[in-house]
C-alpha cells in the first residue's frame, strides 16, 4: 500500500480548519484502534462518540461514520498523519468487518459501472441508431442557442466599442452580469465565465484598458473563428468549441488521444466559481516529458471525485481533448506507484515567456501556461508584491492570489529553488516547489 506523507495529506484538506483539526487527531491518544492492510488504513477515533474511519491511500478514498460534510473530514485526515508521522504505531493486522465491508462496496460499485459500460455497448443496431439520432437532435438545438448567444454577443460587444472603454468603466456589475446570464442561458457557459472575469479589470488599478482591449479583442477573434470554423483545421475548431462551452466525455476521445505513463501529480489548486467547486490538478508524464490538466468539478457541498494528493505518482492512462496545444485530459485505470523524477524546467524568466508565446502561437485562447522555472529565488517588493527573480535578476510577478510567499521563501532557505505554476500571460501562481530531491506543494 503507497504511504502519503505529511505535505501531501494536507494537501488534501478541504480547508485550513479541517488540516488543524487533523493535526490535533494524529497521536495515539486519539484512536481506539488503528491498523493497515496491503489495501487500507483503518481506525476508531475517540470524539463525541467512537467514529470508524476507512482510508484507501491508493485513489485516496475515505468513510468515516462521522456527521461531518466535509471530504475528506478531519478524521480521515488525523488518520493518514497518523500513519505518515508514527507508522509504527499504525502496524498490520487483521481488518475489522466493517473495514471488509467498505471495500466489498466499492468493488461492487467499480463492477456495476463496468457493466454499464458493456451494456451501453451491447445495443443493437436500432437502439444504437436511436440513441445517436437523439444525441444529434440535443446537439442541433444546443448548436442553434450557441448561434443566437454569439450574435447577441457580437452586438453587445459592438456597442461597448462604440461608447468606448471609458463608458465601461463606470458601468455596474449588472452590465456584465446581464449578458453574462444571457450567455448562460444560450448554453455558452465557457463565454459566460469569461465575462463574468472581464468584469473585474476596470476596477484592477493602473493599465486597467490595455488589459480590458486585449481580453476584448480576443473574445472578438473568438466569433469571428467560430464564424469560420468549416475551413479551420480541426484542432483549432475543437478550442474555439471549448472556450465557447462545449464539453468531451470519454466515449468521444479517439484512441490515438490515450496515452499511458507514469504521472507525477505536481501542483493541485482549487477555487470556487459561481456555485461550482472547482480542482485543477497538473501531471507531469516522466517517459513523454509532457504536462497534462485534470479538471474535477462539485457542485456545493458534494464531494470532489478522489485524487491524489500533489508530490504522488500514478500509472495511468490519460486521454487529451482534442486541441492546437493540448493540455486537458480524462484520467483513467490510475494506481499509485513508486517513483521519483521531476518535470523538465525552462531556465529562466525569458525560456517561461518564449515558451508562452510560441504556445499562444498555436492556440490564442490559451488561459494558462504551465512550466517549471529553474534558480528563481522568492522576493519581495513593496508591501506585498512578491516576484520570483532568476540568475539574470529577471522576475516574474506571483499572481496576488497566492497567499504562500512567505512559505515558499523558507522553503527556499535563501537558495534558488525550481518552482512549478501557472503563468496567465502577466502573472505567476507557484503549485509546488523543489530544491534537490526536496517537494513542497501550496
Amino acid at each position: 500500500m503507497p504511504s502519503l506523507t505529511t505535505e501531501q495529506v494536507i494537501a488534501l484538506a478541504p480547508d485550513d480548519a479541517s488540516a488543524k483539526a487533523a493535526r490535533g487527531l494524529a497521536r495515539p491518544g486519539k484512536w481506539a484502534t488503528a491498523g493497515q492492510s496491503d489495501r487500507a488504513l483503518w481506525g476508531e477515533c475517540k470524539g463525541s462518540a467512537l467514529y470508524q474511519v476507512c482510508v484507501d491511500p491508493a485513489e485516496p478514498a475515505f468513510k468515516c461514520t462521522c456527521p461531518s460534510r466535509k471530504f475528506p473530514c478531519k478524521h480521515a485526515l488525523g488518520l493518514l498523519l497518523f500513519a505518515a508521522s508514527q507508522p509504527d504505531a499504525v502496524s498490520a493486522s487483521e481488518p475489522p468487518a466493517w473495514l471488509n465491508e467498505w471495500l466489498l462496496k466499492r468493488e461492487q460499485t467499480v463492477r456495476r459501472k463496468a457493466a454499464k459500460a458493456g451494456a451501453d455497448s451491447d445495443f443493437d443496431p436500432e437502439q444504437q441508431a436511436k440513441r445517436a439520432m437523439a444525441k444529434d437532435k440535443r446537439t442541433a438545438e444546443r448548436q442553434r442557442k450557441v448561434e443566437m448567444g454569439l450574435e447577441e454577443l457580437e452586438r453587445w460587444l459592438r456597442d461597448l466599442a462604440r461608447q468606448g472603454l471609458a463608458h465601461a468603466q463606470q458601468q455596474p456589475a449588472r452590465y456584465w452580469d446581464g449578458m453574462a446570464e444571457r450567455l448562460w442561458d444560450a448554453q455558452a457557459r465557457g463565454l459566460a465565465n469569461w465575462l463574468r472575469e472581464l468584469a473585474s479589470i476596470p476596477a484592477s488599478g493602473e493599465g486597467w484598458g490595455e488589459r480590458l482591449l486585449a481580453q476584448l479583442g480576443s473574445l472578438y477573434l473568438l466569433l469571428e473563428g467560430h464564424r469560420r470554423l468549416d475551413v479551420l483545421p480541426e484542432p483549432l475548431r475543437a478550442d474555439i468549441r471549448s472556450r465557447i462551452g462545449w464539453s468531451w466525455q470519454e466515449a468521444d476521445l479517439p484512441n490515438d488521444a490515450w496515452l499511458r505513463d507514469r504521472w507525477l501529480l505536481v501542483g493541485q489548486r482549487a477555487y470556487e466559481e459561481e456555485q461550482m467547486r472547482v480542482r485543477r490538478s497538473w501531471l507531469w508524464g516522466r517517459n513523454h516529458d509532457r504536462l497534462a490538466l485534470v479538471l474535477d468539478f462539485a457542485y456545493q457541498s458534494q464531494p470532489m471525485p478522489p485524487m491524489a494528493a500533489p508530490g504522488a505518482w500514478l500509472e495511468a492512462e490519460l486521454g487529451f481533448f482534442p486541441s492546437e496545444y493540448p493540455q486537458r485530459a480524462l484520467l483513467r485505470h490510475a494506481v499509485a506507484v513508486e517513483d521519483q523524477g521531476m518535470p523538465t524546467g525552462l531556465a529562466d524568466s525569458a525560456a517561461l515567456l518564449d515558451g508562452y508565446a510560441a504556445a499562444l502561437a498555436r492556440q490564442p485562447w490559451l488561459a494558462v501556461f504551465p512550466a517549471a522555472v529553474v534558480g528563481v529565488l522568492p522576493v519581495r517588493r513593496e508591501a506585498e508584491t512578491w516576484f520570483l527573480r532568476d540568475a539574470a535578476a529577471k522576475r516574474l510577478p506571483c499572481h496576488p492570489g497566492f497567499i504562500d510567499a512567505w512559505r515558499l521563501l523558507a522553503c527556499s532557505g535563501g537558495l534558488p529553488l525550481t518552482v512549478f505554476g501557472e503563468w496567465n500571460g502577466q502573472q505567476f501562481w507557484p503549485l509546488s516547489a523543489w530544491r534537490g530531491d526536496w517537494f513542497t506543494a501550496f
